[in-house]
């Protein structure tokens, strides 16, 4: 594993070795700081260090995908052409969720049914469209959240999709290979999450401790979120050229 990141299990034993006799916390068990370091990777996760995870997923014969276990939140959605590039769904949100439920739609408008304008339909040709927008996509999807699978309407047969999506660093199952882990700029955040969760509750605590440990992850998390995504000098002015790059004249 490389060195930008530090396990959740190096990170625990740390801050149990650490911890004096005169702590707050120094009775903690370590079941109690993995729980808690685990819901700190959780919300770093959400908020500092999004993981993103690539998968190919089955597509079932009723075009539908079953989403993984740790699944969050979707970035893209695609198929994986030859020169190795994704071409990209497009979402429908007018796509009928509810299994074998078919209106009384007349024929002429099938397919169109989501388009706000239609122009005409003379005998059986098409008229044009009005409103029908400029984007072509290779596919349409729609997440169905409470069936945990995404609905897919392709216009040839595929048997796979590519997806890459936010996963919940927390519900690992491969530890042995994919080990729970933070990066090592959010190393000393996740450390003050776990105190100021273990001393926030305690009635023993006193108030100024509380706050004091309370500004302390806070410090740490912006460092932590500044270092993370930082923006260099470099960065900038590429976007500075790409925004004011002089089109060719004719």
């Amino acid at each position: 594993m490389a060195s930008n990141f530090t396990t959740i299990d190096q990170i625990v034993s740390d801050f149990i070795l650490t911890l004096d006799g005169d702590d707050y916390v120094n009775n903690v068990s370590d079941t109690v700081v993995l729980n808690i370091a685990l819901r700190g990777i959780r919300e770093f996760g959400f908020d500092l260090s999004k993981r993103i995870k690539a998968a190919n997923l089955d597509v079932s014969s009723t075009n539908t995908v079953t989403l993984p276990s740790d699944y969050v939140d979707l970035i893209t959605i695609g198929v994986v052409g030859q020169d190795g590039l994704v071409y990209v769904f497009g979402e429908n949100k007018n796509k009928n969720l509810l299994a074998n439920n078919s209106g009384n739609l007349p024929d002429y408008l099938i397919g169109y049914s989501d388009f706000i304008y239609r122009n005409f339909v003379n005998s059986t040709t098409d008229g044009r469209l009005y409103g029908y927008g400029g984007g072509h996509y290779s596919g349409e999807y729609r997440i169905n959240i409470e069936e945990s699978r995404i609905e897919l309407t392709l216009g040839t047969s595929v048997s796979s999709v590519y997806i890459e999506y936010v996963a919940d660093e927390a519900m690992t199952t491969d530890y042995a290979n994919d080990p729970q882990k933070v990066p090592r700029y959010a190393e000393e955040a996740l450390r003050a999450y776990i105190y100021y969760h273990l001393v926030k509750r305690k009635s023993n605590v006193p108030a100024v401790e509380k706050a004091r440990a309370r500004q302390d992850y806070y410090n740490e998390r912006r460092l932590a979120n500044a270092r993370l995504k930082s923006f260099s000098k470099e960065e900038a002015l590429k976007t500075i050229r790409k925004n004011f790059k002089q089109s060719p004249k004719t």
